[in-house]
């Protein structure tokens, strides 16, 4: 005779599972909250230190460059030494670095401490996104965990600002990191107590030459872009990090079509939506981190607000970018990723164009307006993304497909604070805002690269080739480059 109790049984397991996801969130929102907070304390930083925009600019993209290069090899490690390890391990060197950086006696400190909230940091989303969809094994569960992560993103990317704002108004930059400290903690405990072990049944290969090329890659472009102005772009050392760039792009194209698993397959890229997806990921993301790094020094620096004022200013980008992502879910579901995509790159050039014409006596009124239409563009703009990267990509593809979306995200936020920080440099006061000016431009022309895109990659043309791309793929032999058992779990 059967004694089992279902019903209480259920609860437990919804309880479990209920309890692994809000670990795994907890781990995007304080990676997510880092993106604004930190750029809301840049003036307090800059006047701590008396660090100059350059010292500034690496601040912000020695973290970006450092998740940028390692978040494939993490997923990686992840499938090959198991989640639940690799995810602990990023939150006890996020958790660390946080408390580092907010002890650091000098910019140079603060940097390096970055690199190493970086390091944990590229261990966090990836992997906690792999964790869910091997814990939400059902579709529906699946679909509503996804939904909650999603969420997750807008949840933290509306609070930073503000609570930034509150903490460098009241306490003082340092703060923003204290932050991460109990939170960091409190996910270590939780993934320990409730979080399941899983490892990938056959990892892929790993590929330490490529992983290493990708490195010297983004800190070459970044370290030339950041550094030209005051060494002269004539100088040994900008033109030796752009050659190690070069050098390093073509190793990378060379050694890759050659590997059997490859840790970026190029073929990939003769999908017009997958590429698509890939630039418009860069473009938006460069306008991002051009957005909040600009408007940050603009409002403090220029205008004289506090961090407070400035947080609450941004609070409407921030919360229309919320609501705005639903719709634009809405219309992915629906079929229409181009509409979508239009919408979103018409009104990130919209709002950054009305930004081109600010001065030090614009109305707040005319801010808030080009916040709003900004917040707007860039909530439409993340759920095509993923979709795009993994349209007509084989299932065991999609995974892949999508972290490569993910560090283009990456790629074009370090960019996007290289190139705004590399047109203001040297300015201040009056002189900072029109200097900005030309920022803005290059924020307006990510925006069109946006709309050119996202209208290319969703044409009949696009979709061909998508189906060229996936039966090429699909074609492989058992132990090609494309069979490997990743999730097709979407990295953000």
């Amino acid at each position: 005779m059967s004694t089992t109790n279902t019903p209480g049984r259920d609860q437990n397991q919804d309880r479990r599972l209920g309890i692994i996801l809000a670990t795994c969130c907890l781990s995007l929102f304080v990676v997510g909250i880092d993106a604004t907070i930190v750029n809301i304390a840049l003036p307090s930083i800059q006047r701590s230190f008396h660090a100059s925009v350059g010292g500034l600019q690496w601040t912000i993209d020695s973290y970006t460059v450092v998740i940028a290069s390692l978040l494939m090899l993490s997923g990686s490690l992840a499938d090959r030494l198991g989640r639940r390890r690799v995810f602990q391990t990023g939150l006890a060197l996020f958790t660390l670095g946080s408390l580092l950086c907010s002890l650091a006696p000098g910019l140079g400190w603060l940097v390096a401490f970055r690199i190493l909230q970086a390091v944990g940091g590229s261990m966090l989303n990836p992997v906690a996104l792999s964790i869910i969809a091997n814990t939400f094994t059902e579709p529906a569960r699946r679909a509503r965990a996804m939904g909650v992560w999603a969420s997750v993103v807008g949840i933290s990317f509306a609070v930073g600002p503000v609570l930034g704002g509150v903490l460098v108004g009241t306490v003082g930059w340092r703060a923003i990191f204290w932050v991460n400290v109990p939170v960091g903690l409190a996910a270590i405990w939780l993934t320990q107590r409730f979080v399941p072990e899983s490892r990938a049944p056959r990892p892929r290969r790993l590929d330490p030459v490529a992983q290493i090329l990708i490195v010297v890659l983004l800190a070459g472009v970044t370290a030339g872009t950041i550094e030209g102005p005051a060494r002269g772009w004539t100088s040994p050392l900008i033109i030796g990090c752009y050659a190690a760039a070069v050098v390093a792009g073509i190793g990378v194209a060379r050694t890759e079509s050659r590997r059997r698993e490859p840790l970026v397959d190029p073929r990939f890229f003769a999908s017009a939506p997958f590429s698509g997806a890939a630039l418009t990921a860069f473009a938006a993301f460069a306008a991002l981190a051009g957005f909040l790094f600009l408007n940050t020094l603009y409002l403090q620096s220029a205008r004289g607000y506090s961090a407070i004022t400035a947080g609450l200013l941004i609070l409407p980008m921030a919360a229309t970018n919320v609501v705005t992502a639903r719709l634009s879910g809405r219309l992915v579901a629906a079929g229409r990723p181009r509409v979508a995509l239009l919408i979103a790159g018409v009104a990130i050039a919209a709002g950054a164009g009305v930004l081109m014409t600010v001065t030090t006596a614009t109305p707040i009124a005319e801010l808030v307006v080009a916040y709003v239409v900004f917040g707007v563009g860039f909530g439409f703009v993340n759920p095509p993304i993923s979709n795009t990267a993994v349209a007509g990509m084989p299932a065991a593809q999609s995974g892949v497909a999508a972290s490569i979306a993910s560090t283009c995200r990456q790629v074009g936020a370090t960019l996007g604070v290289a190139v705004t920080g590399l047109l203001i440099a040297g300015h201040q006061g009056a002189g900072f805002t029109a200097a900005s000016h030309r920022g803005w431009a290059v924020v307006c022309g990510c925006g069109l690269v946006v709309i050119g895109v996202g209208y290319g990659s969703t044409t009949a043309w696009a979709r061909r080739t998508a189906q060229r791309t996936h039966d090429l793929l699909i074609a492989e032999p058992e132990g090609g480059v494309t069979v490997h058992d990743r999730d097709p779990a979407v990295a953000t």
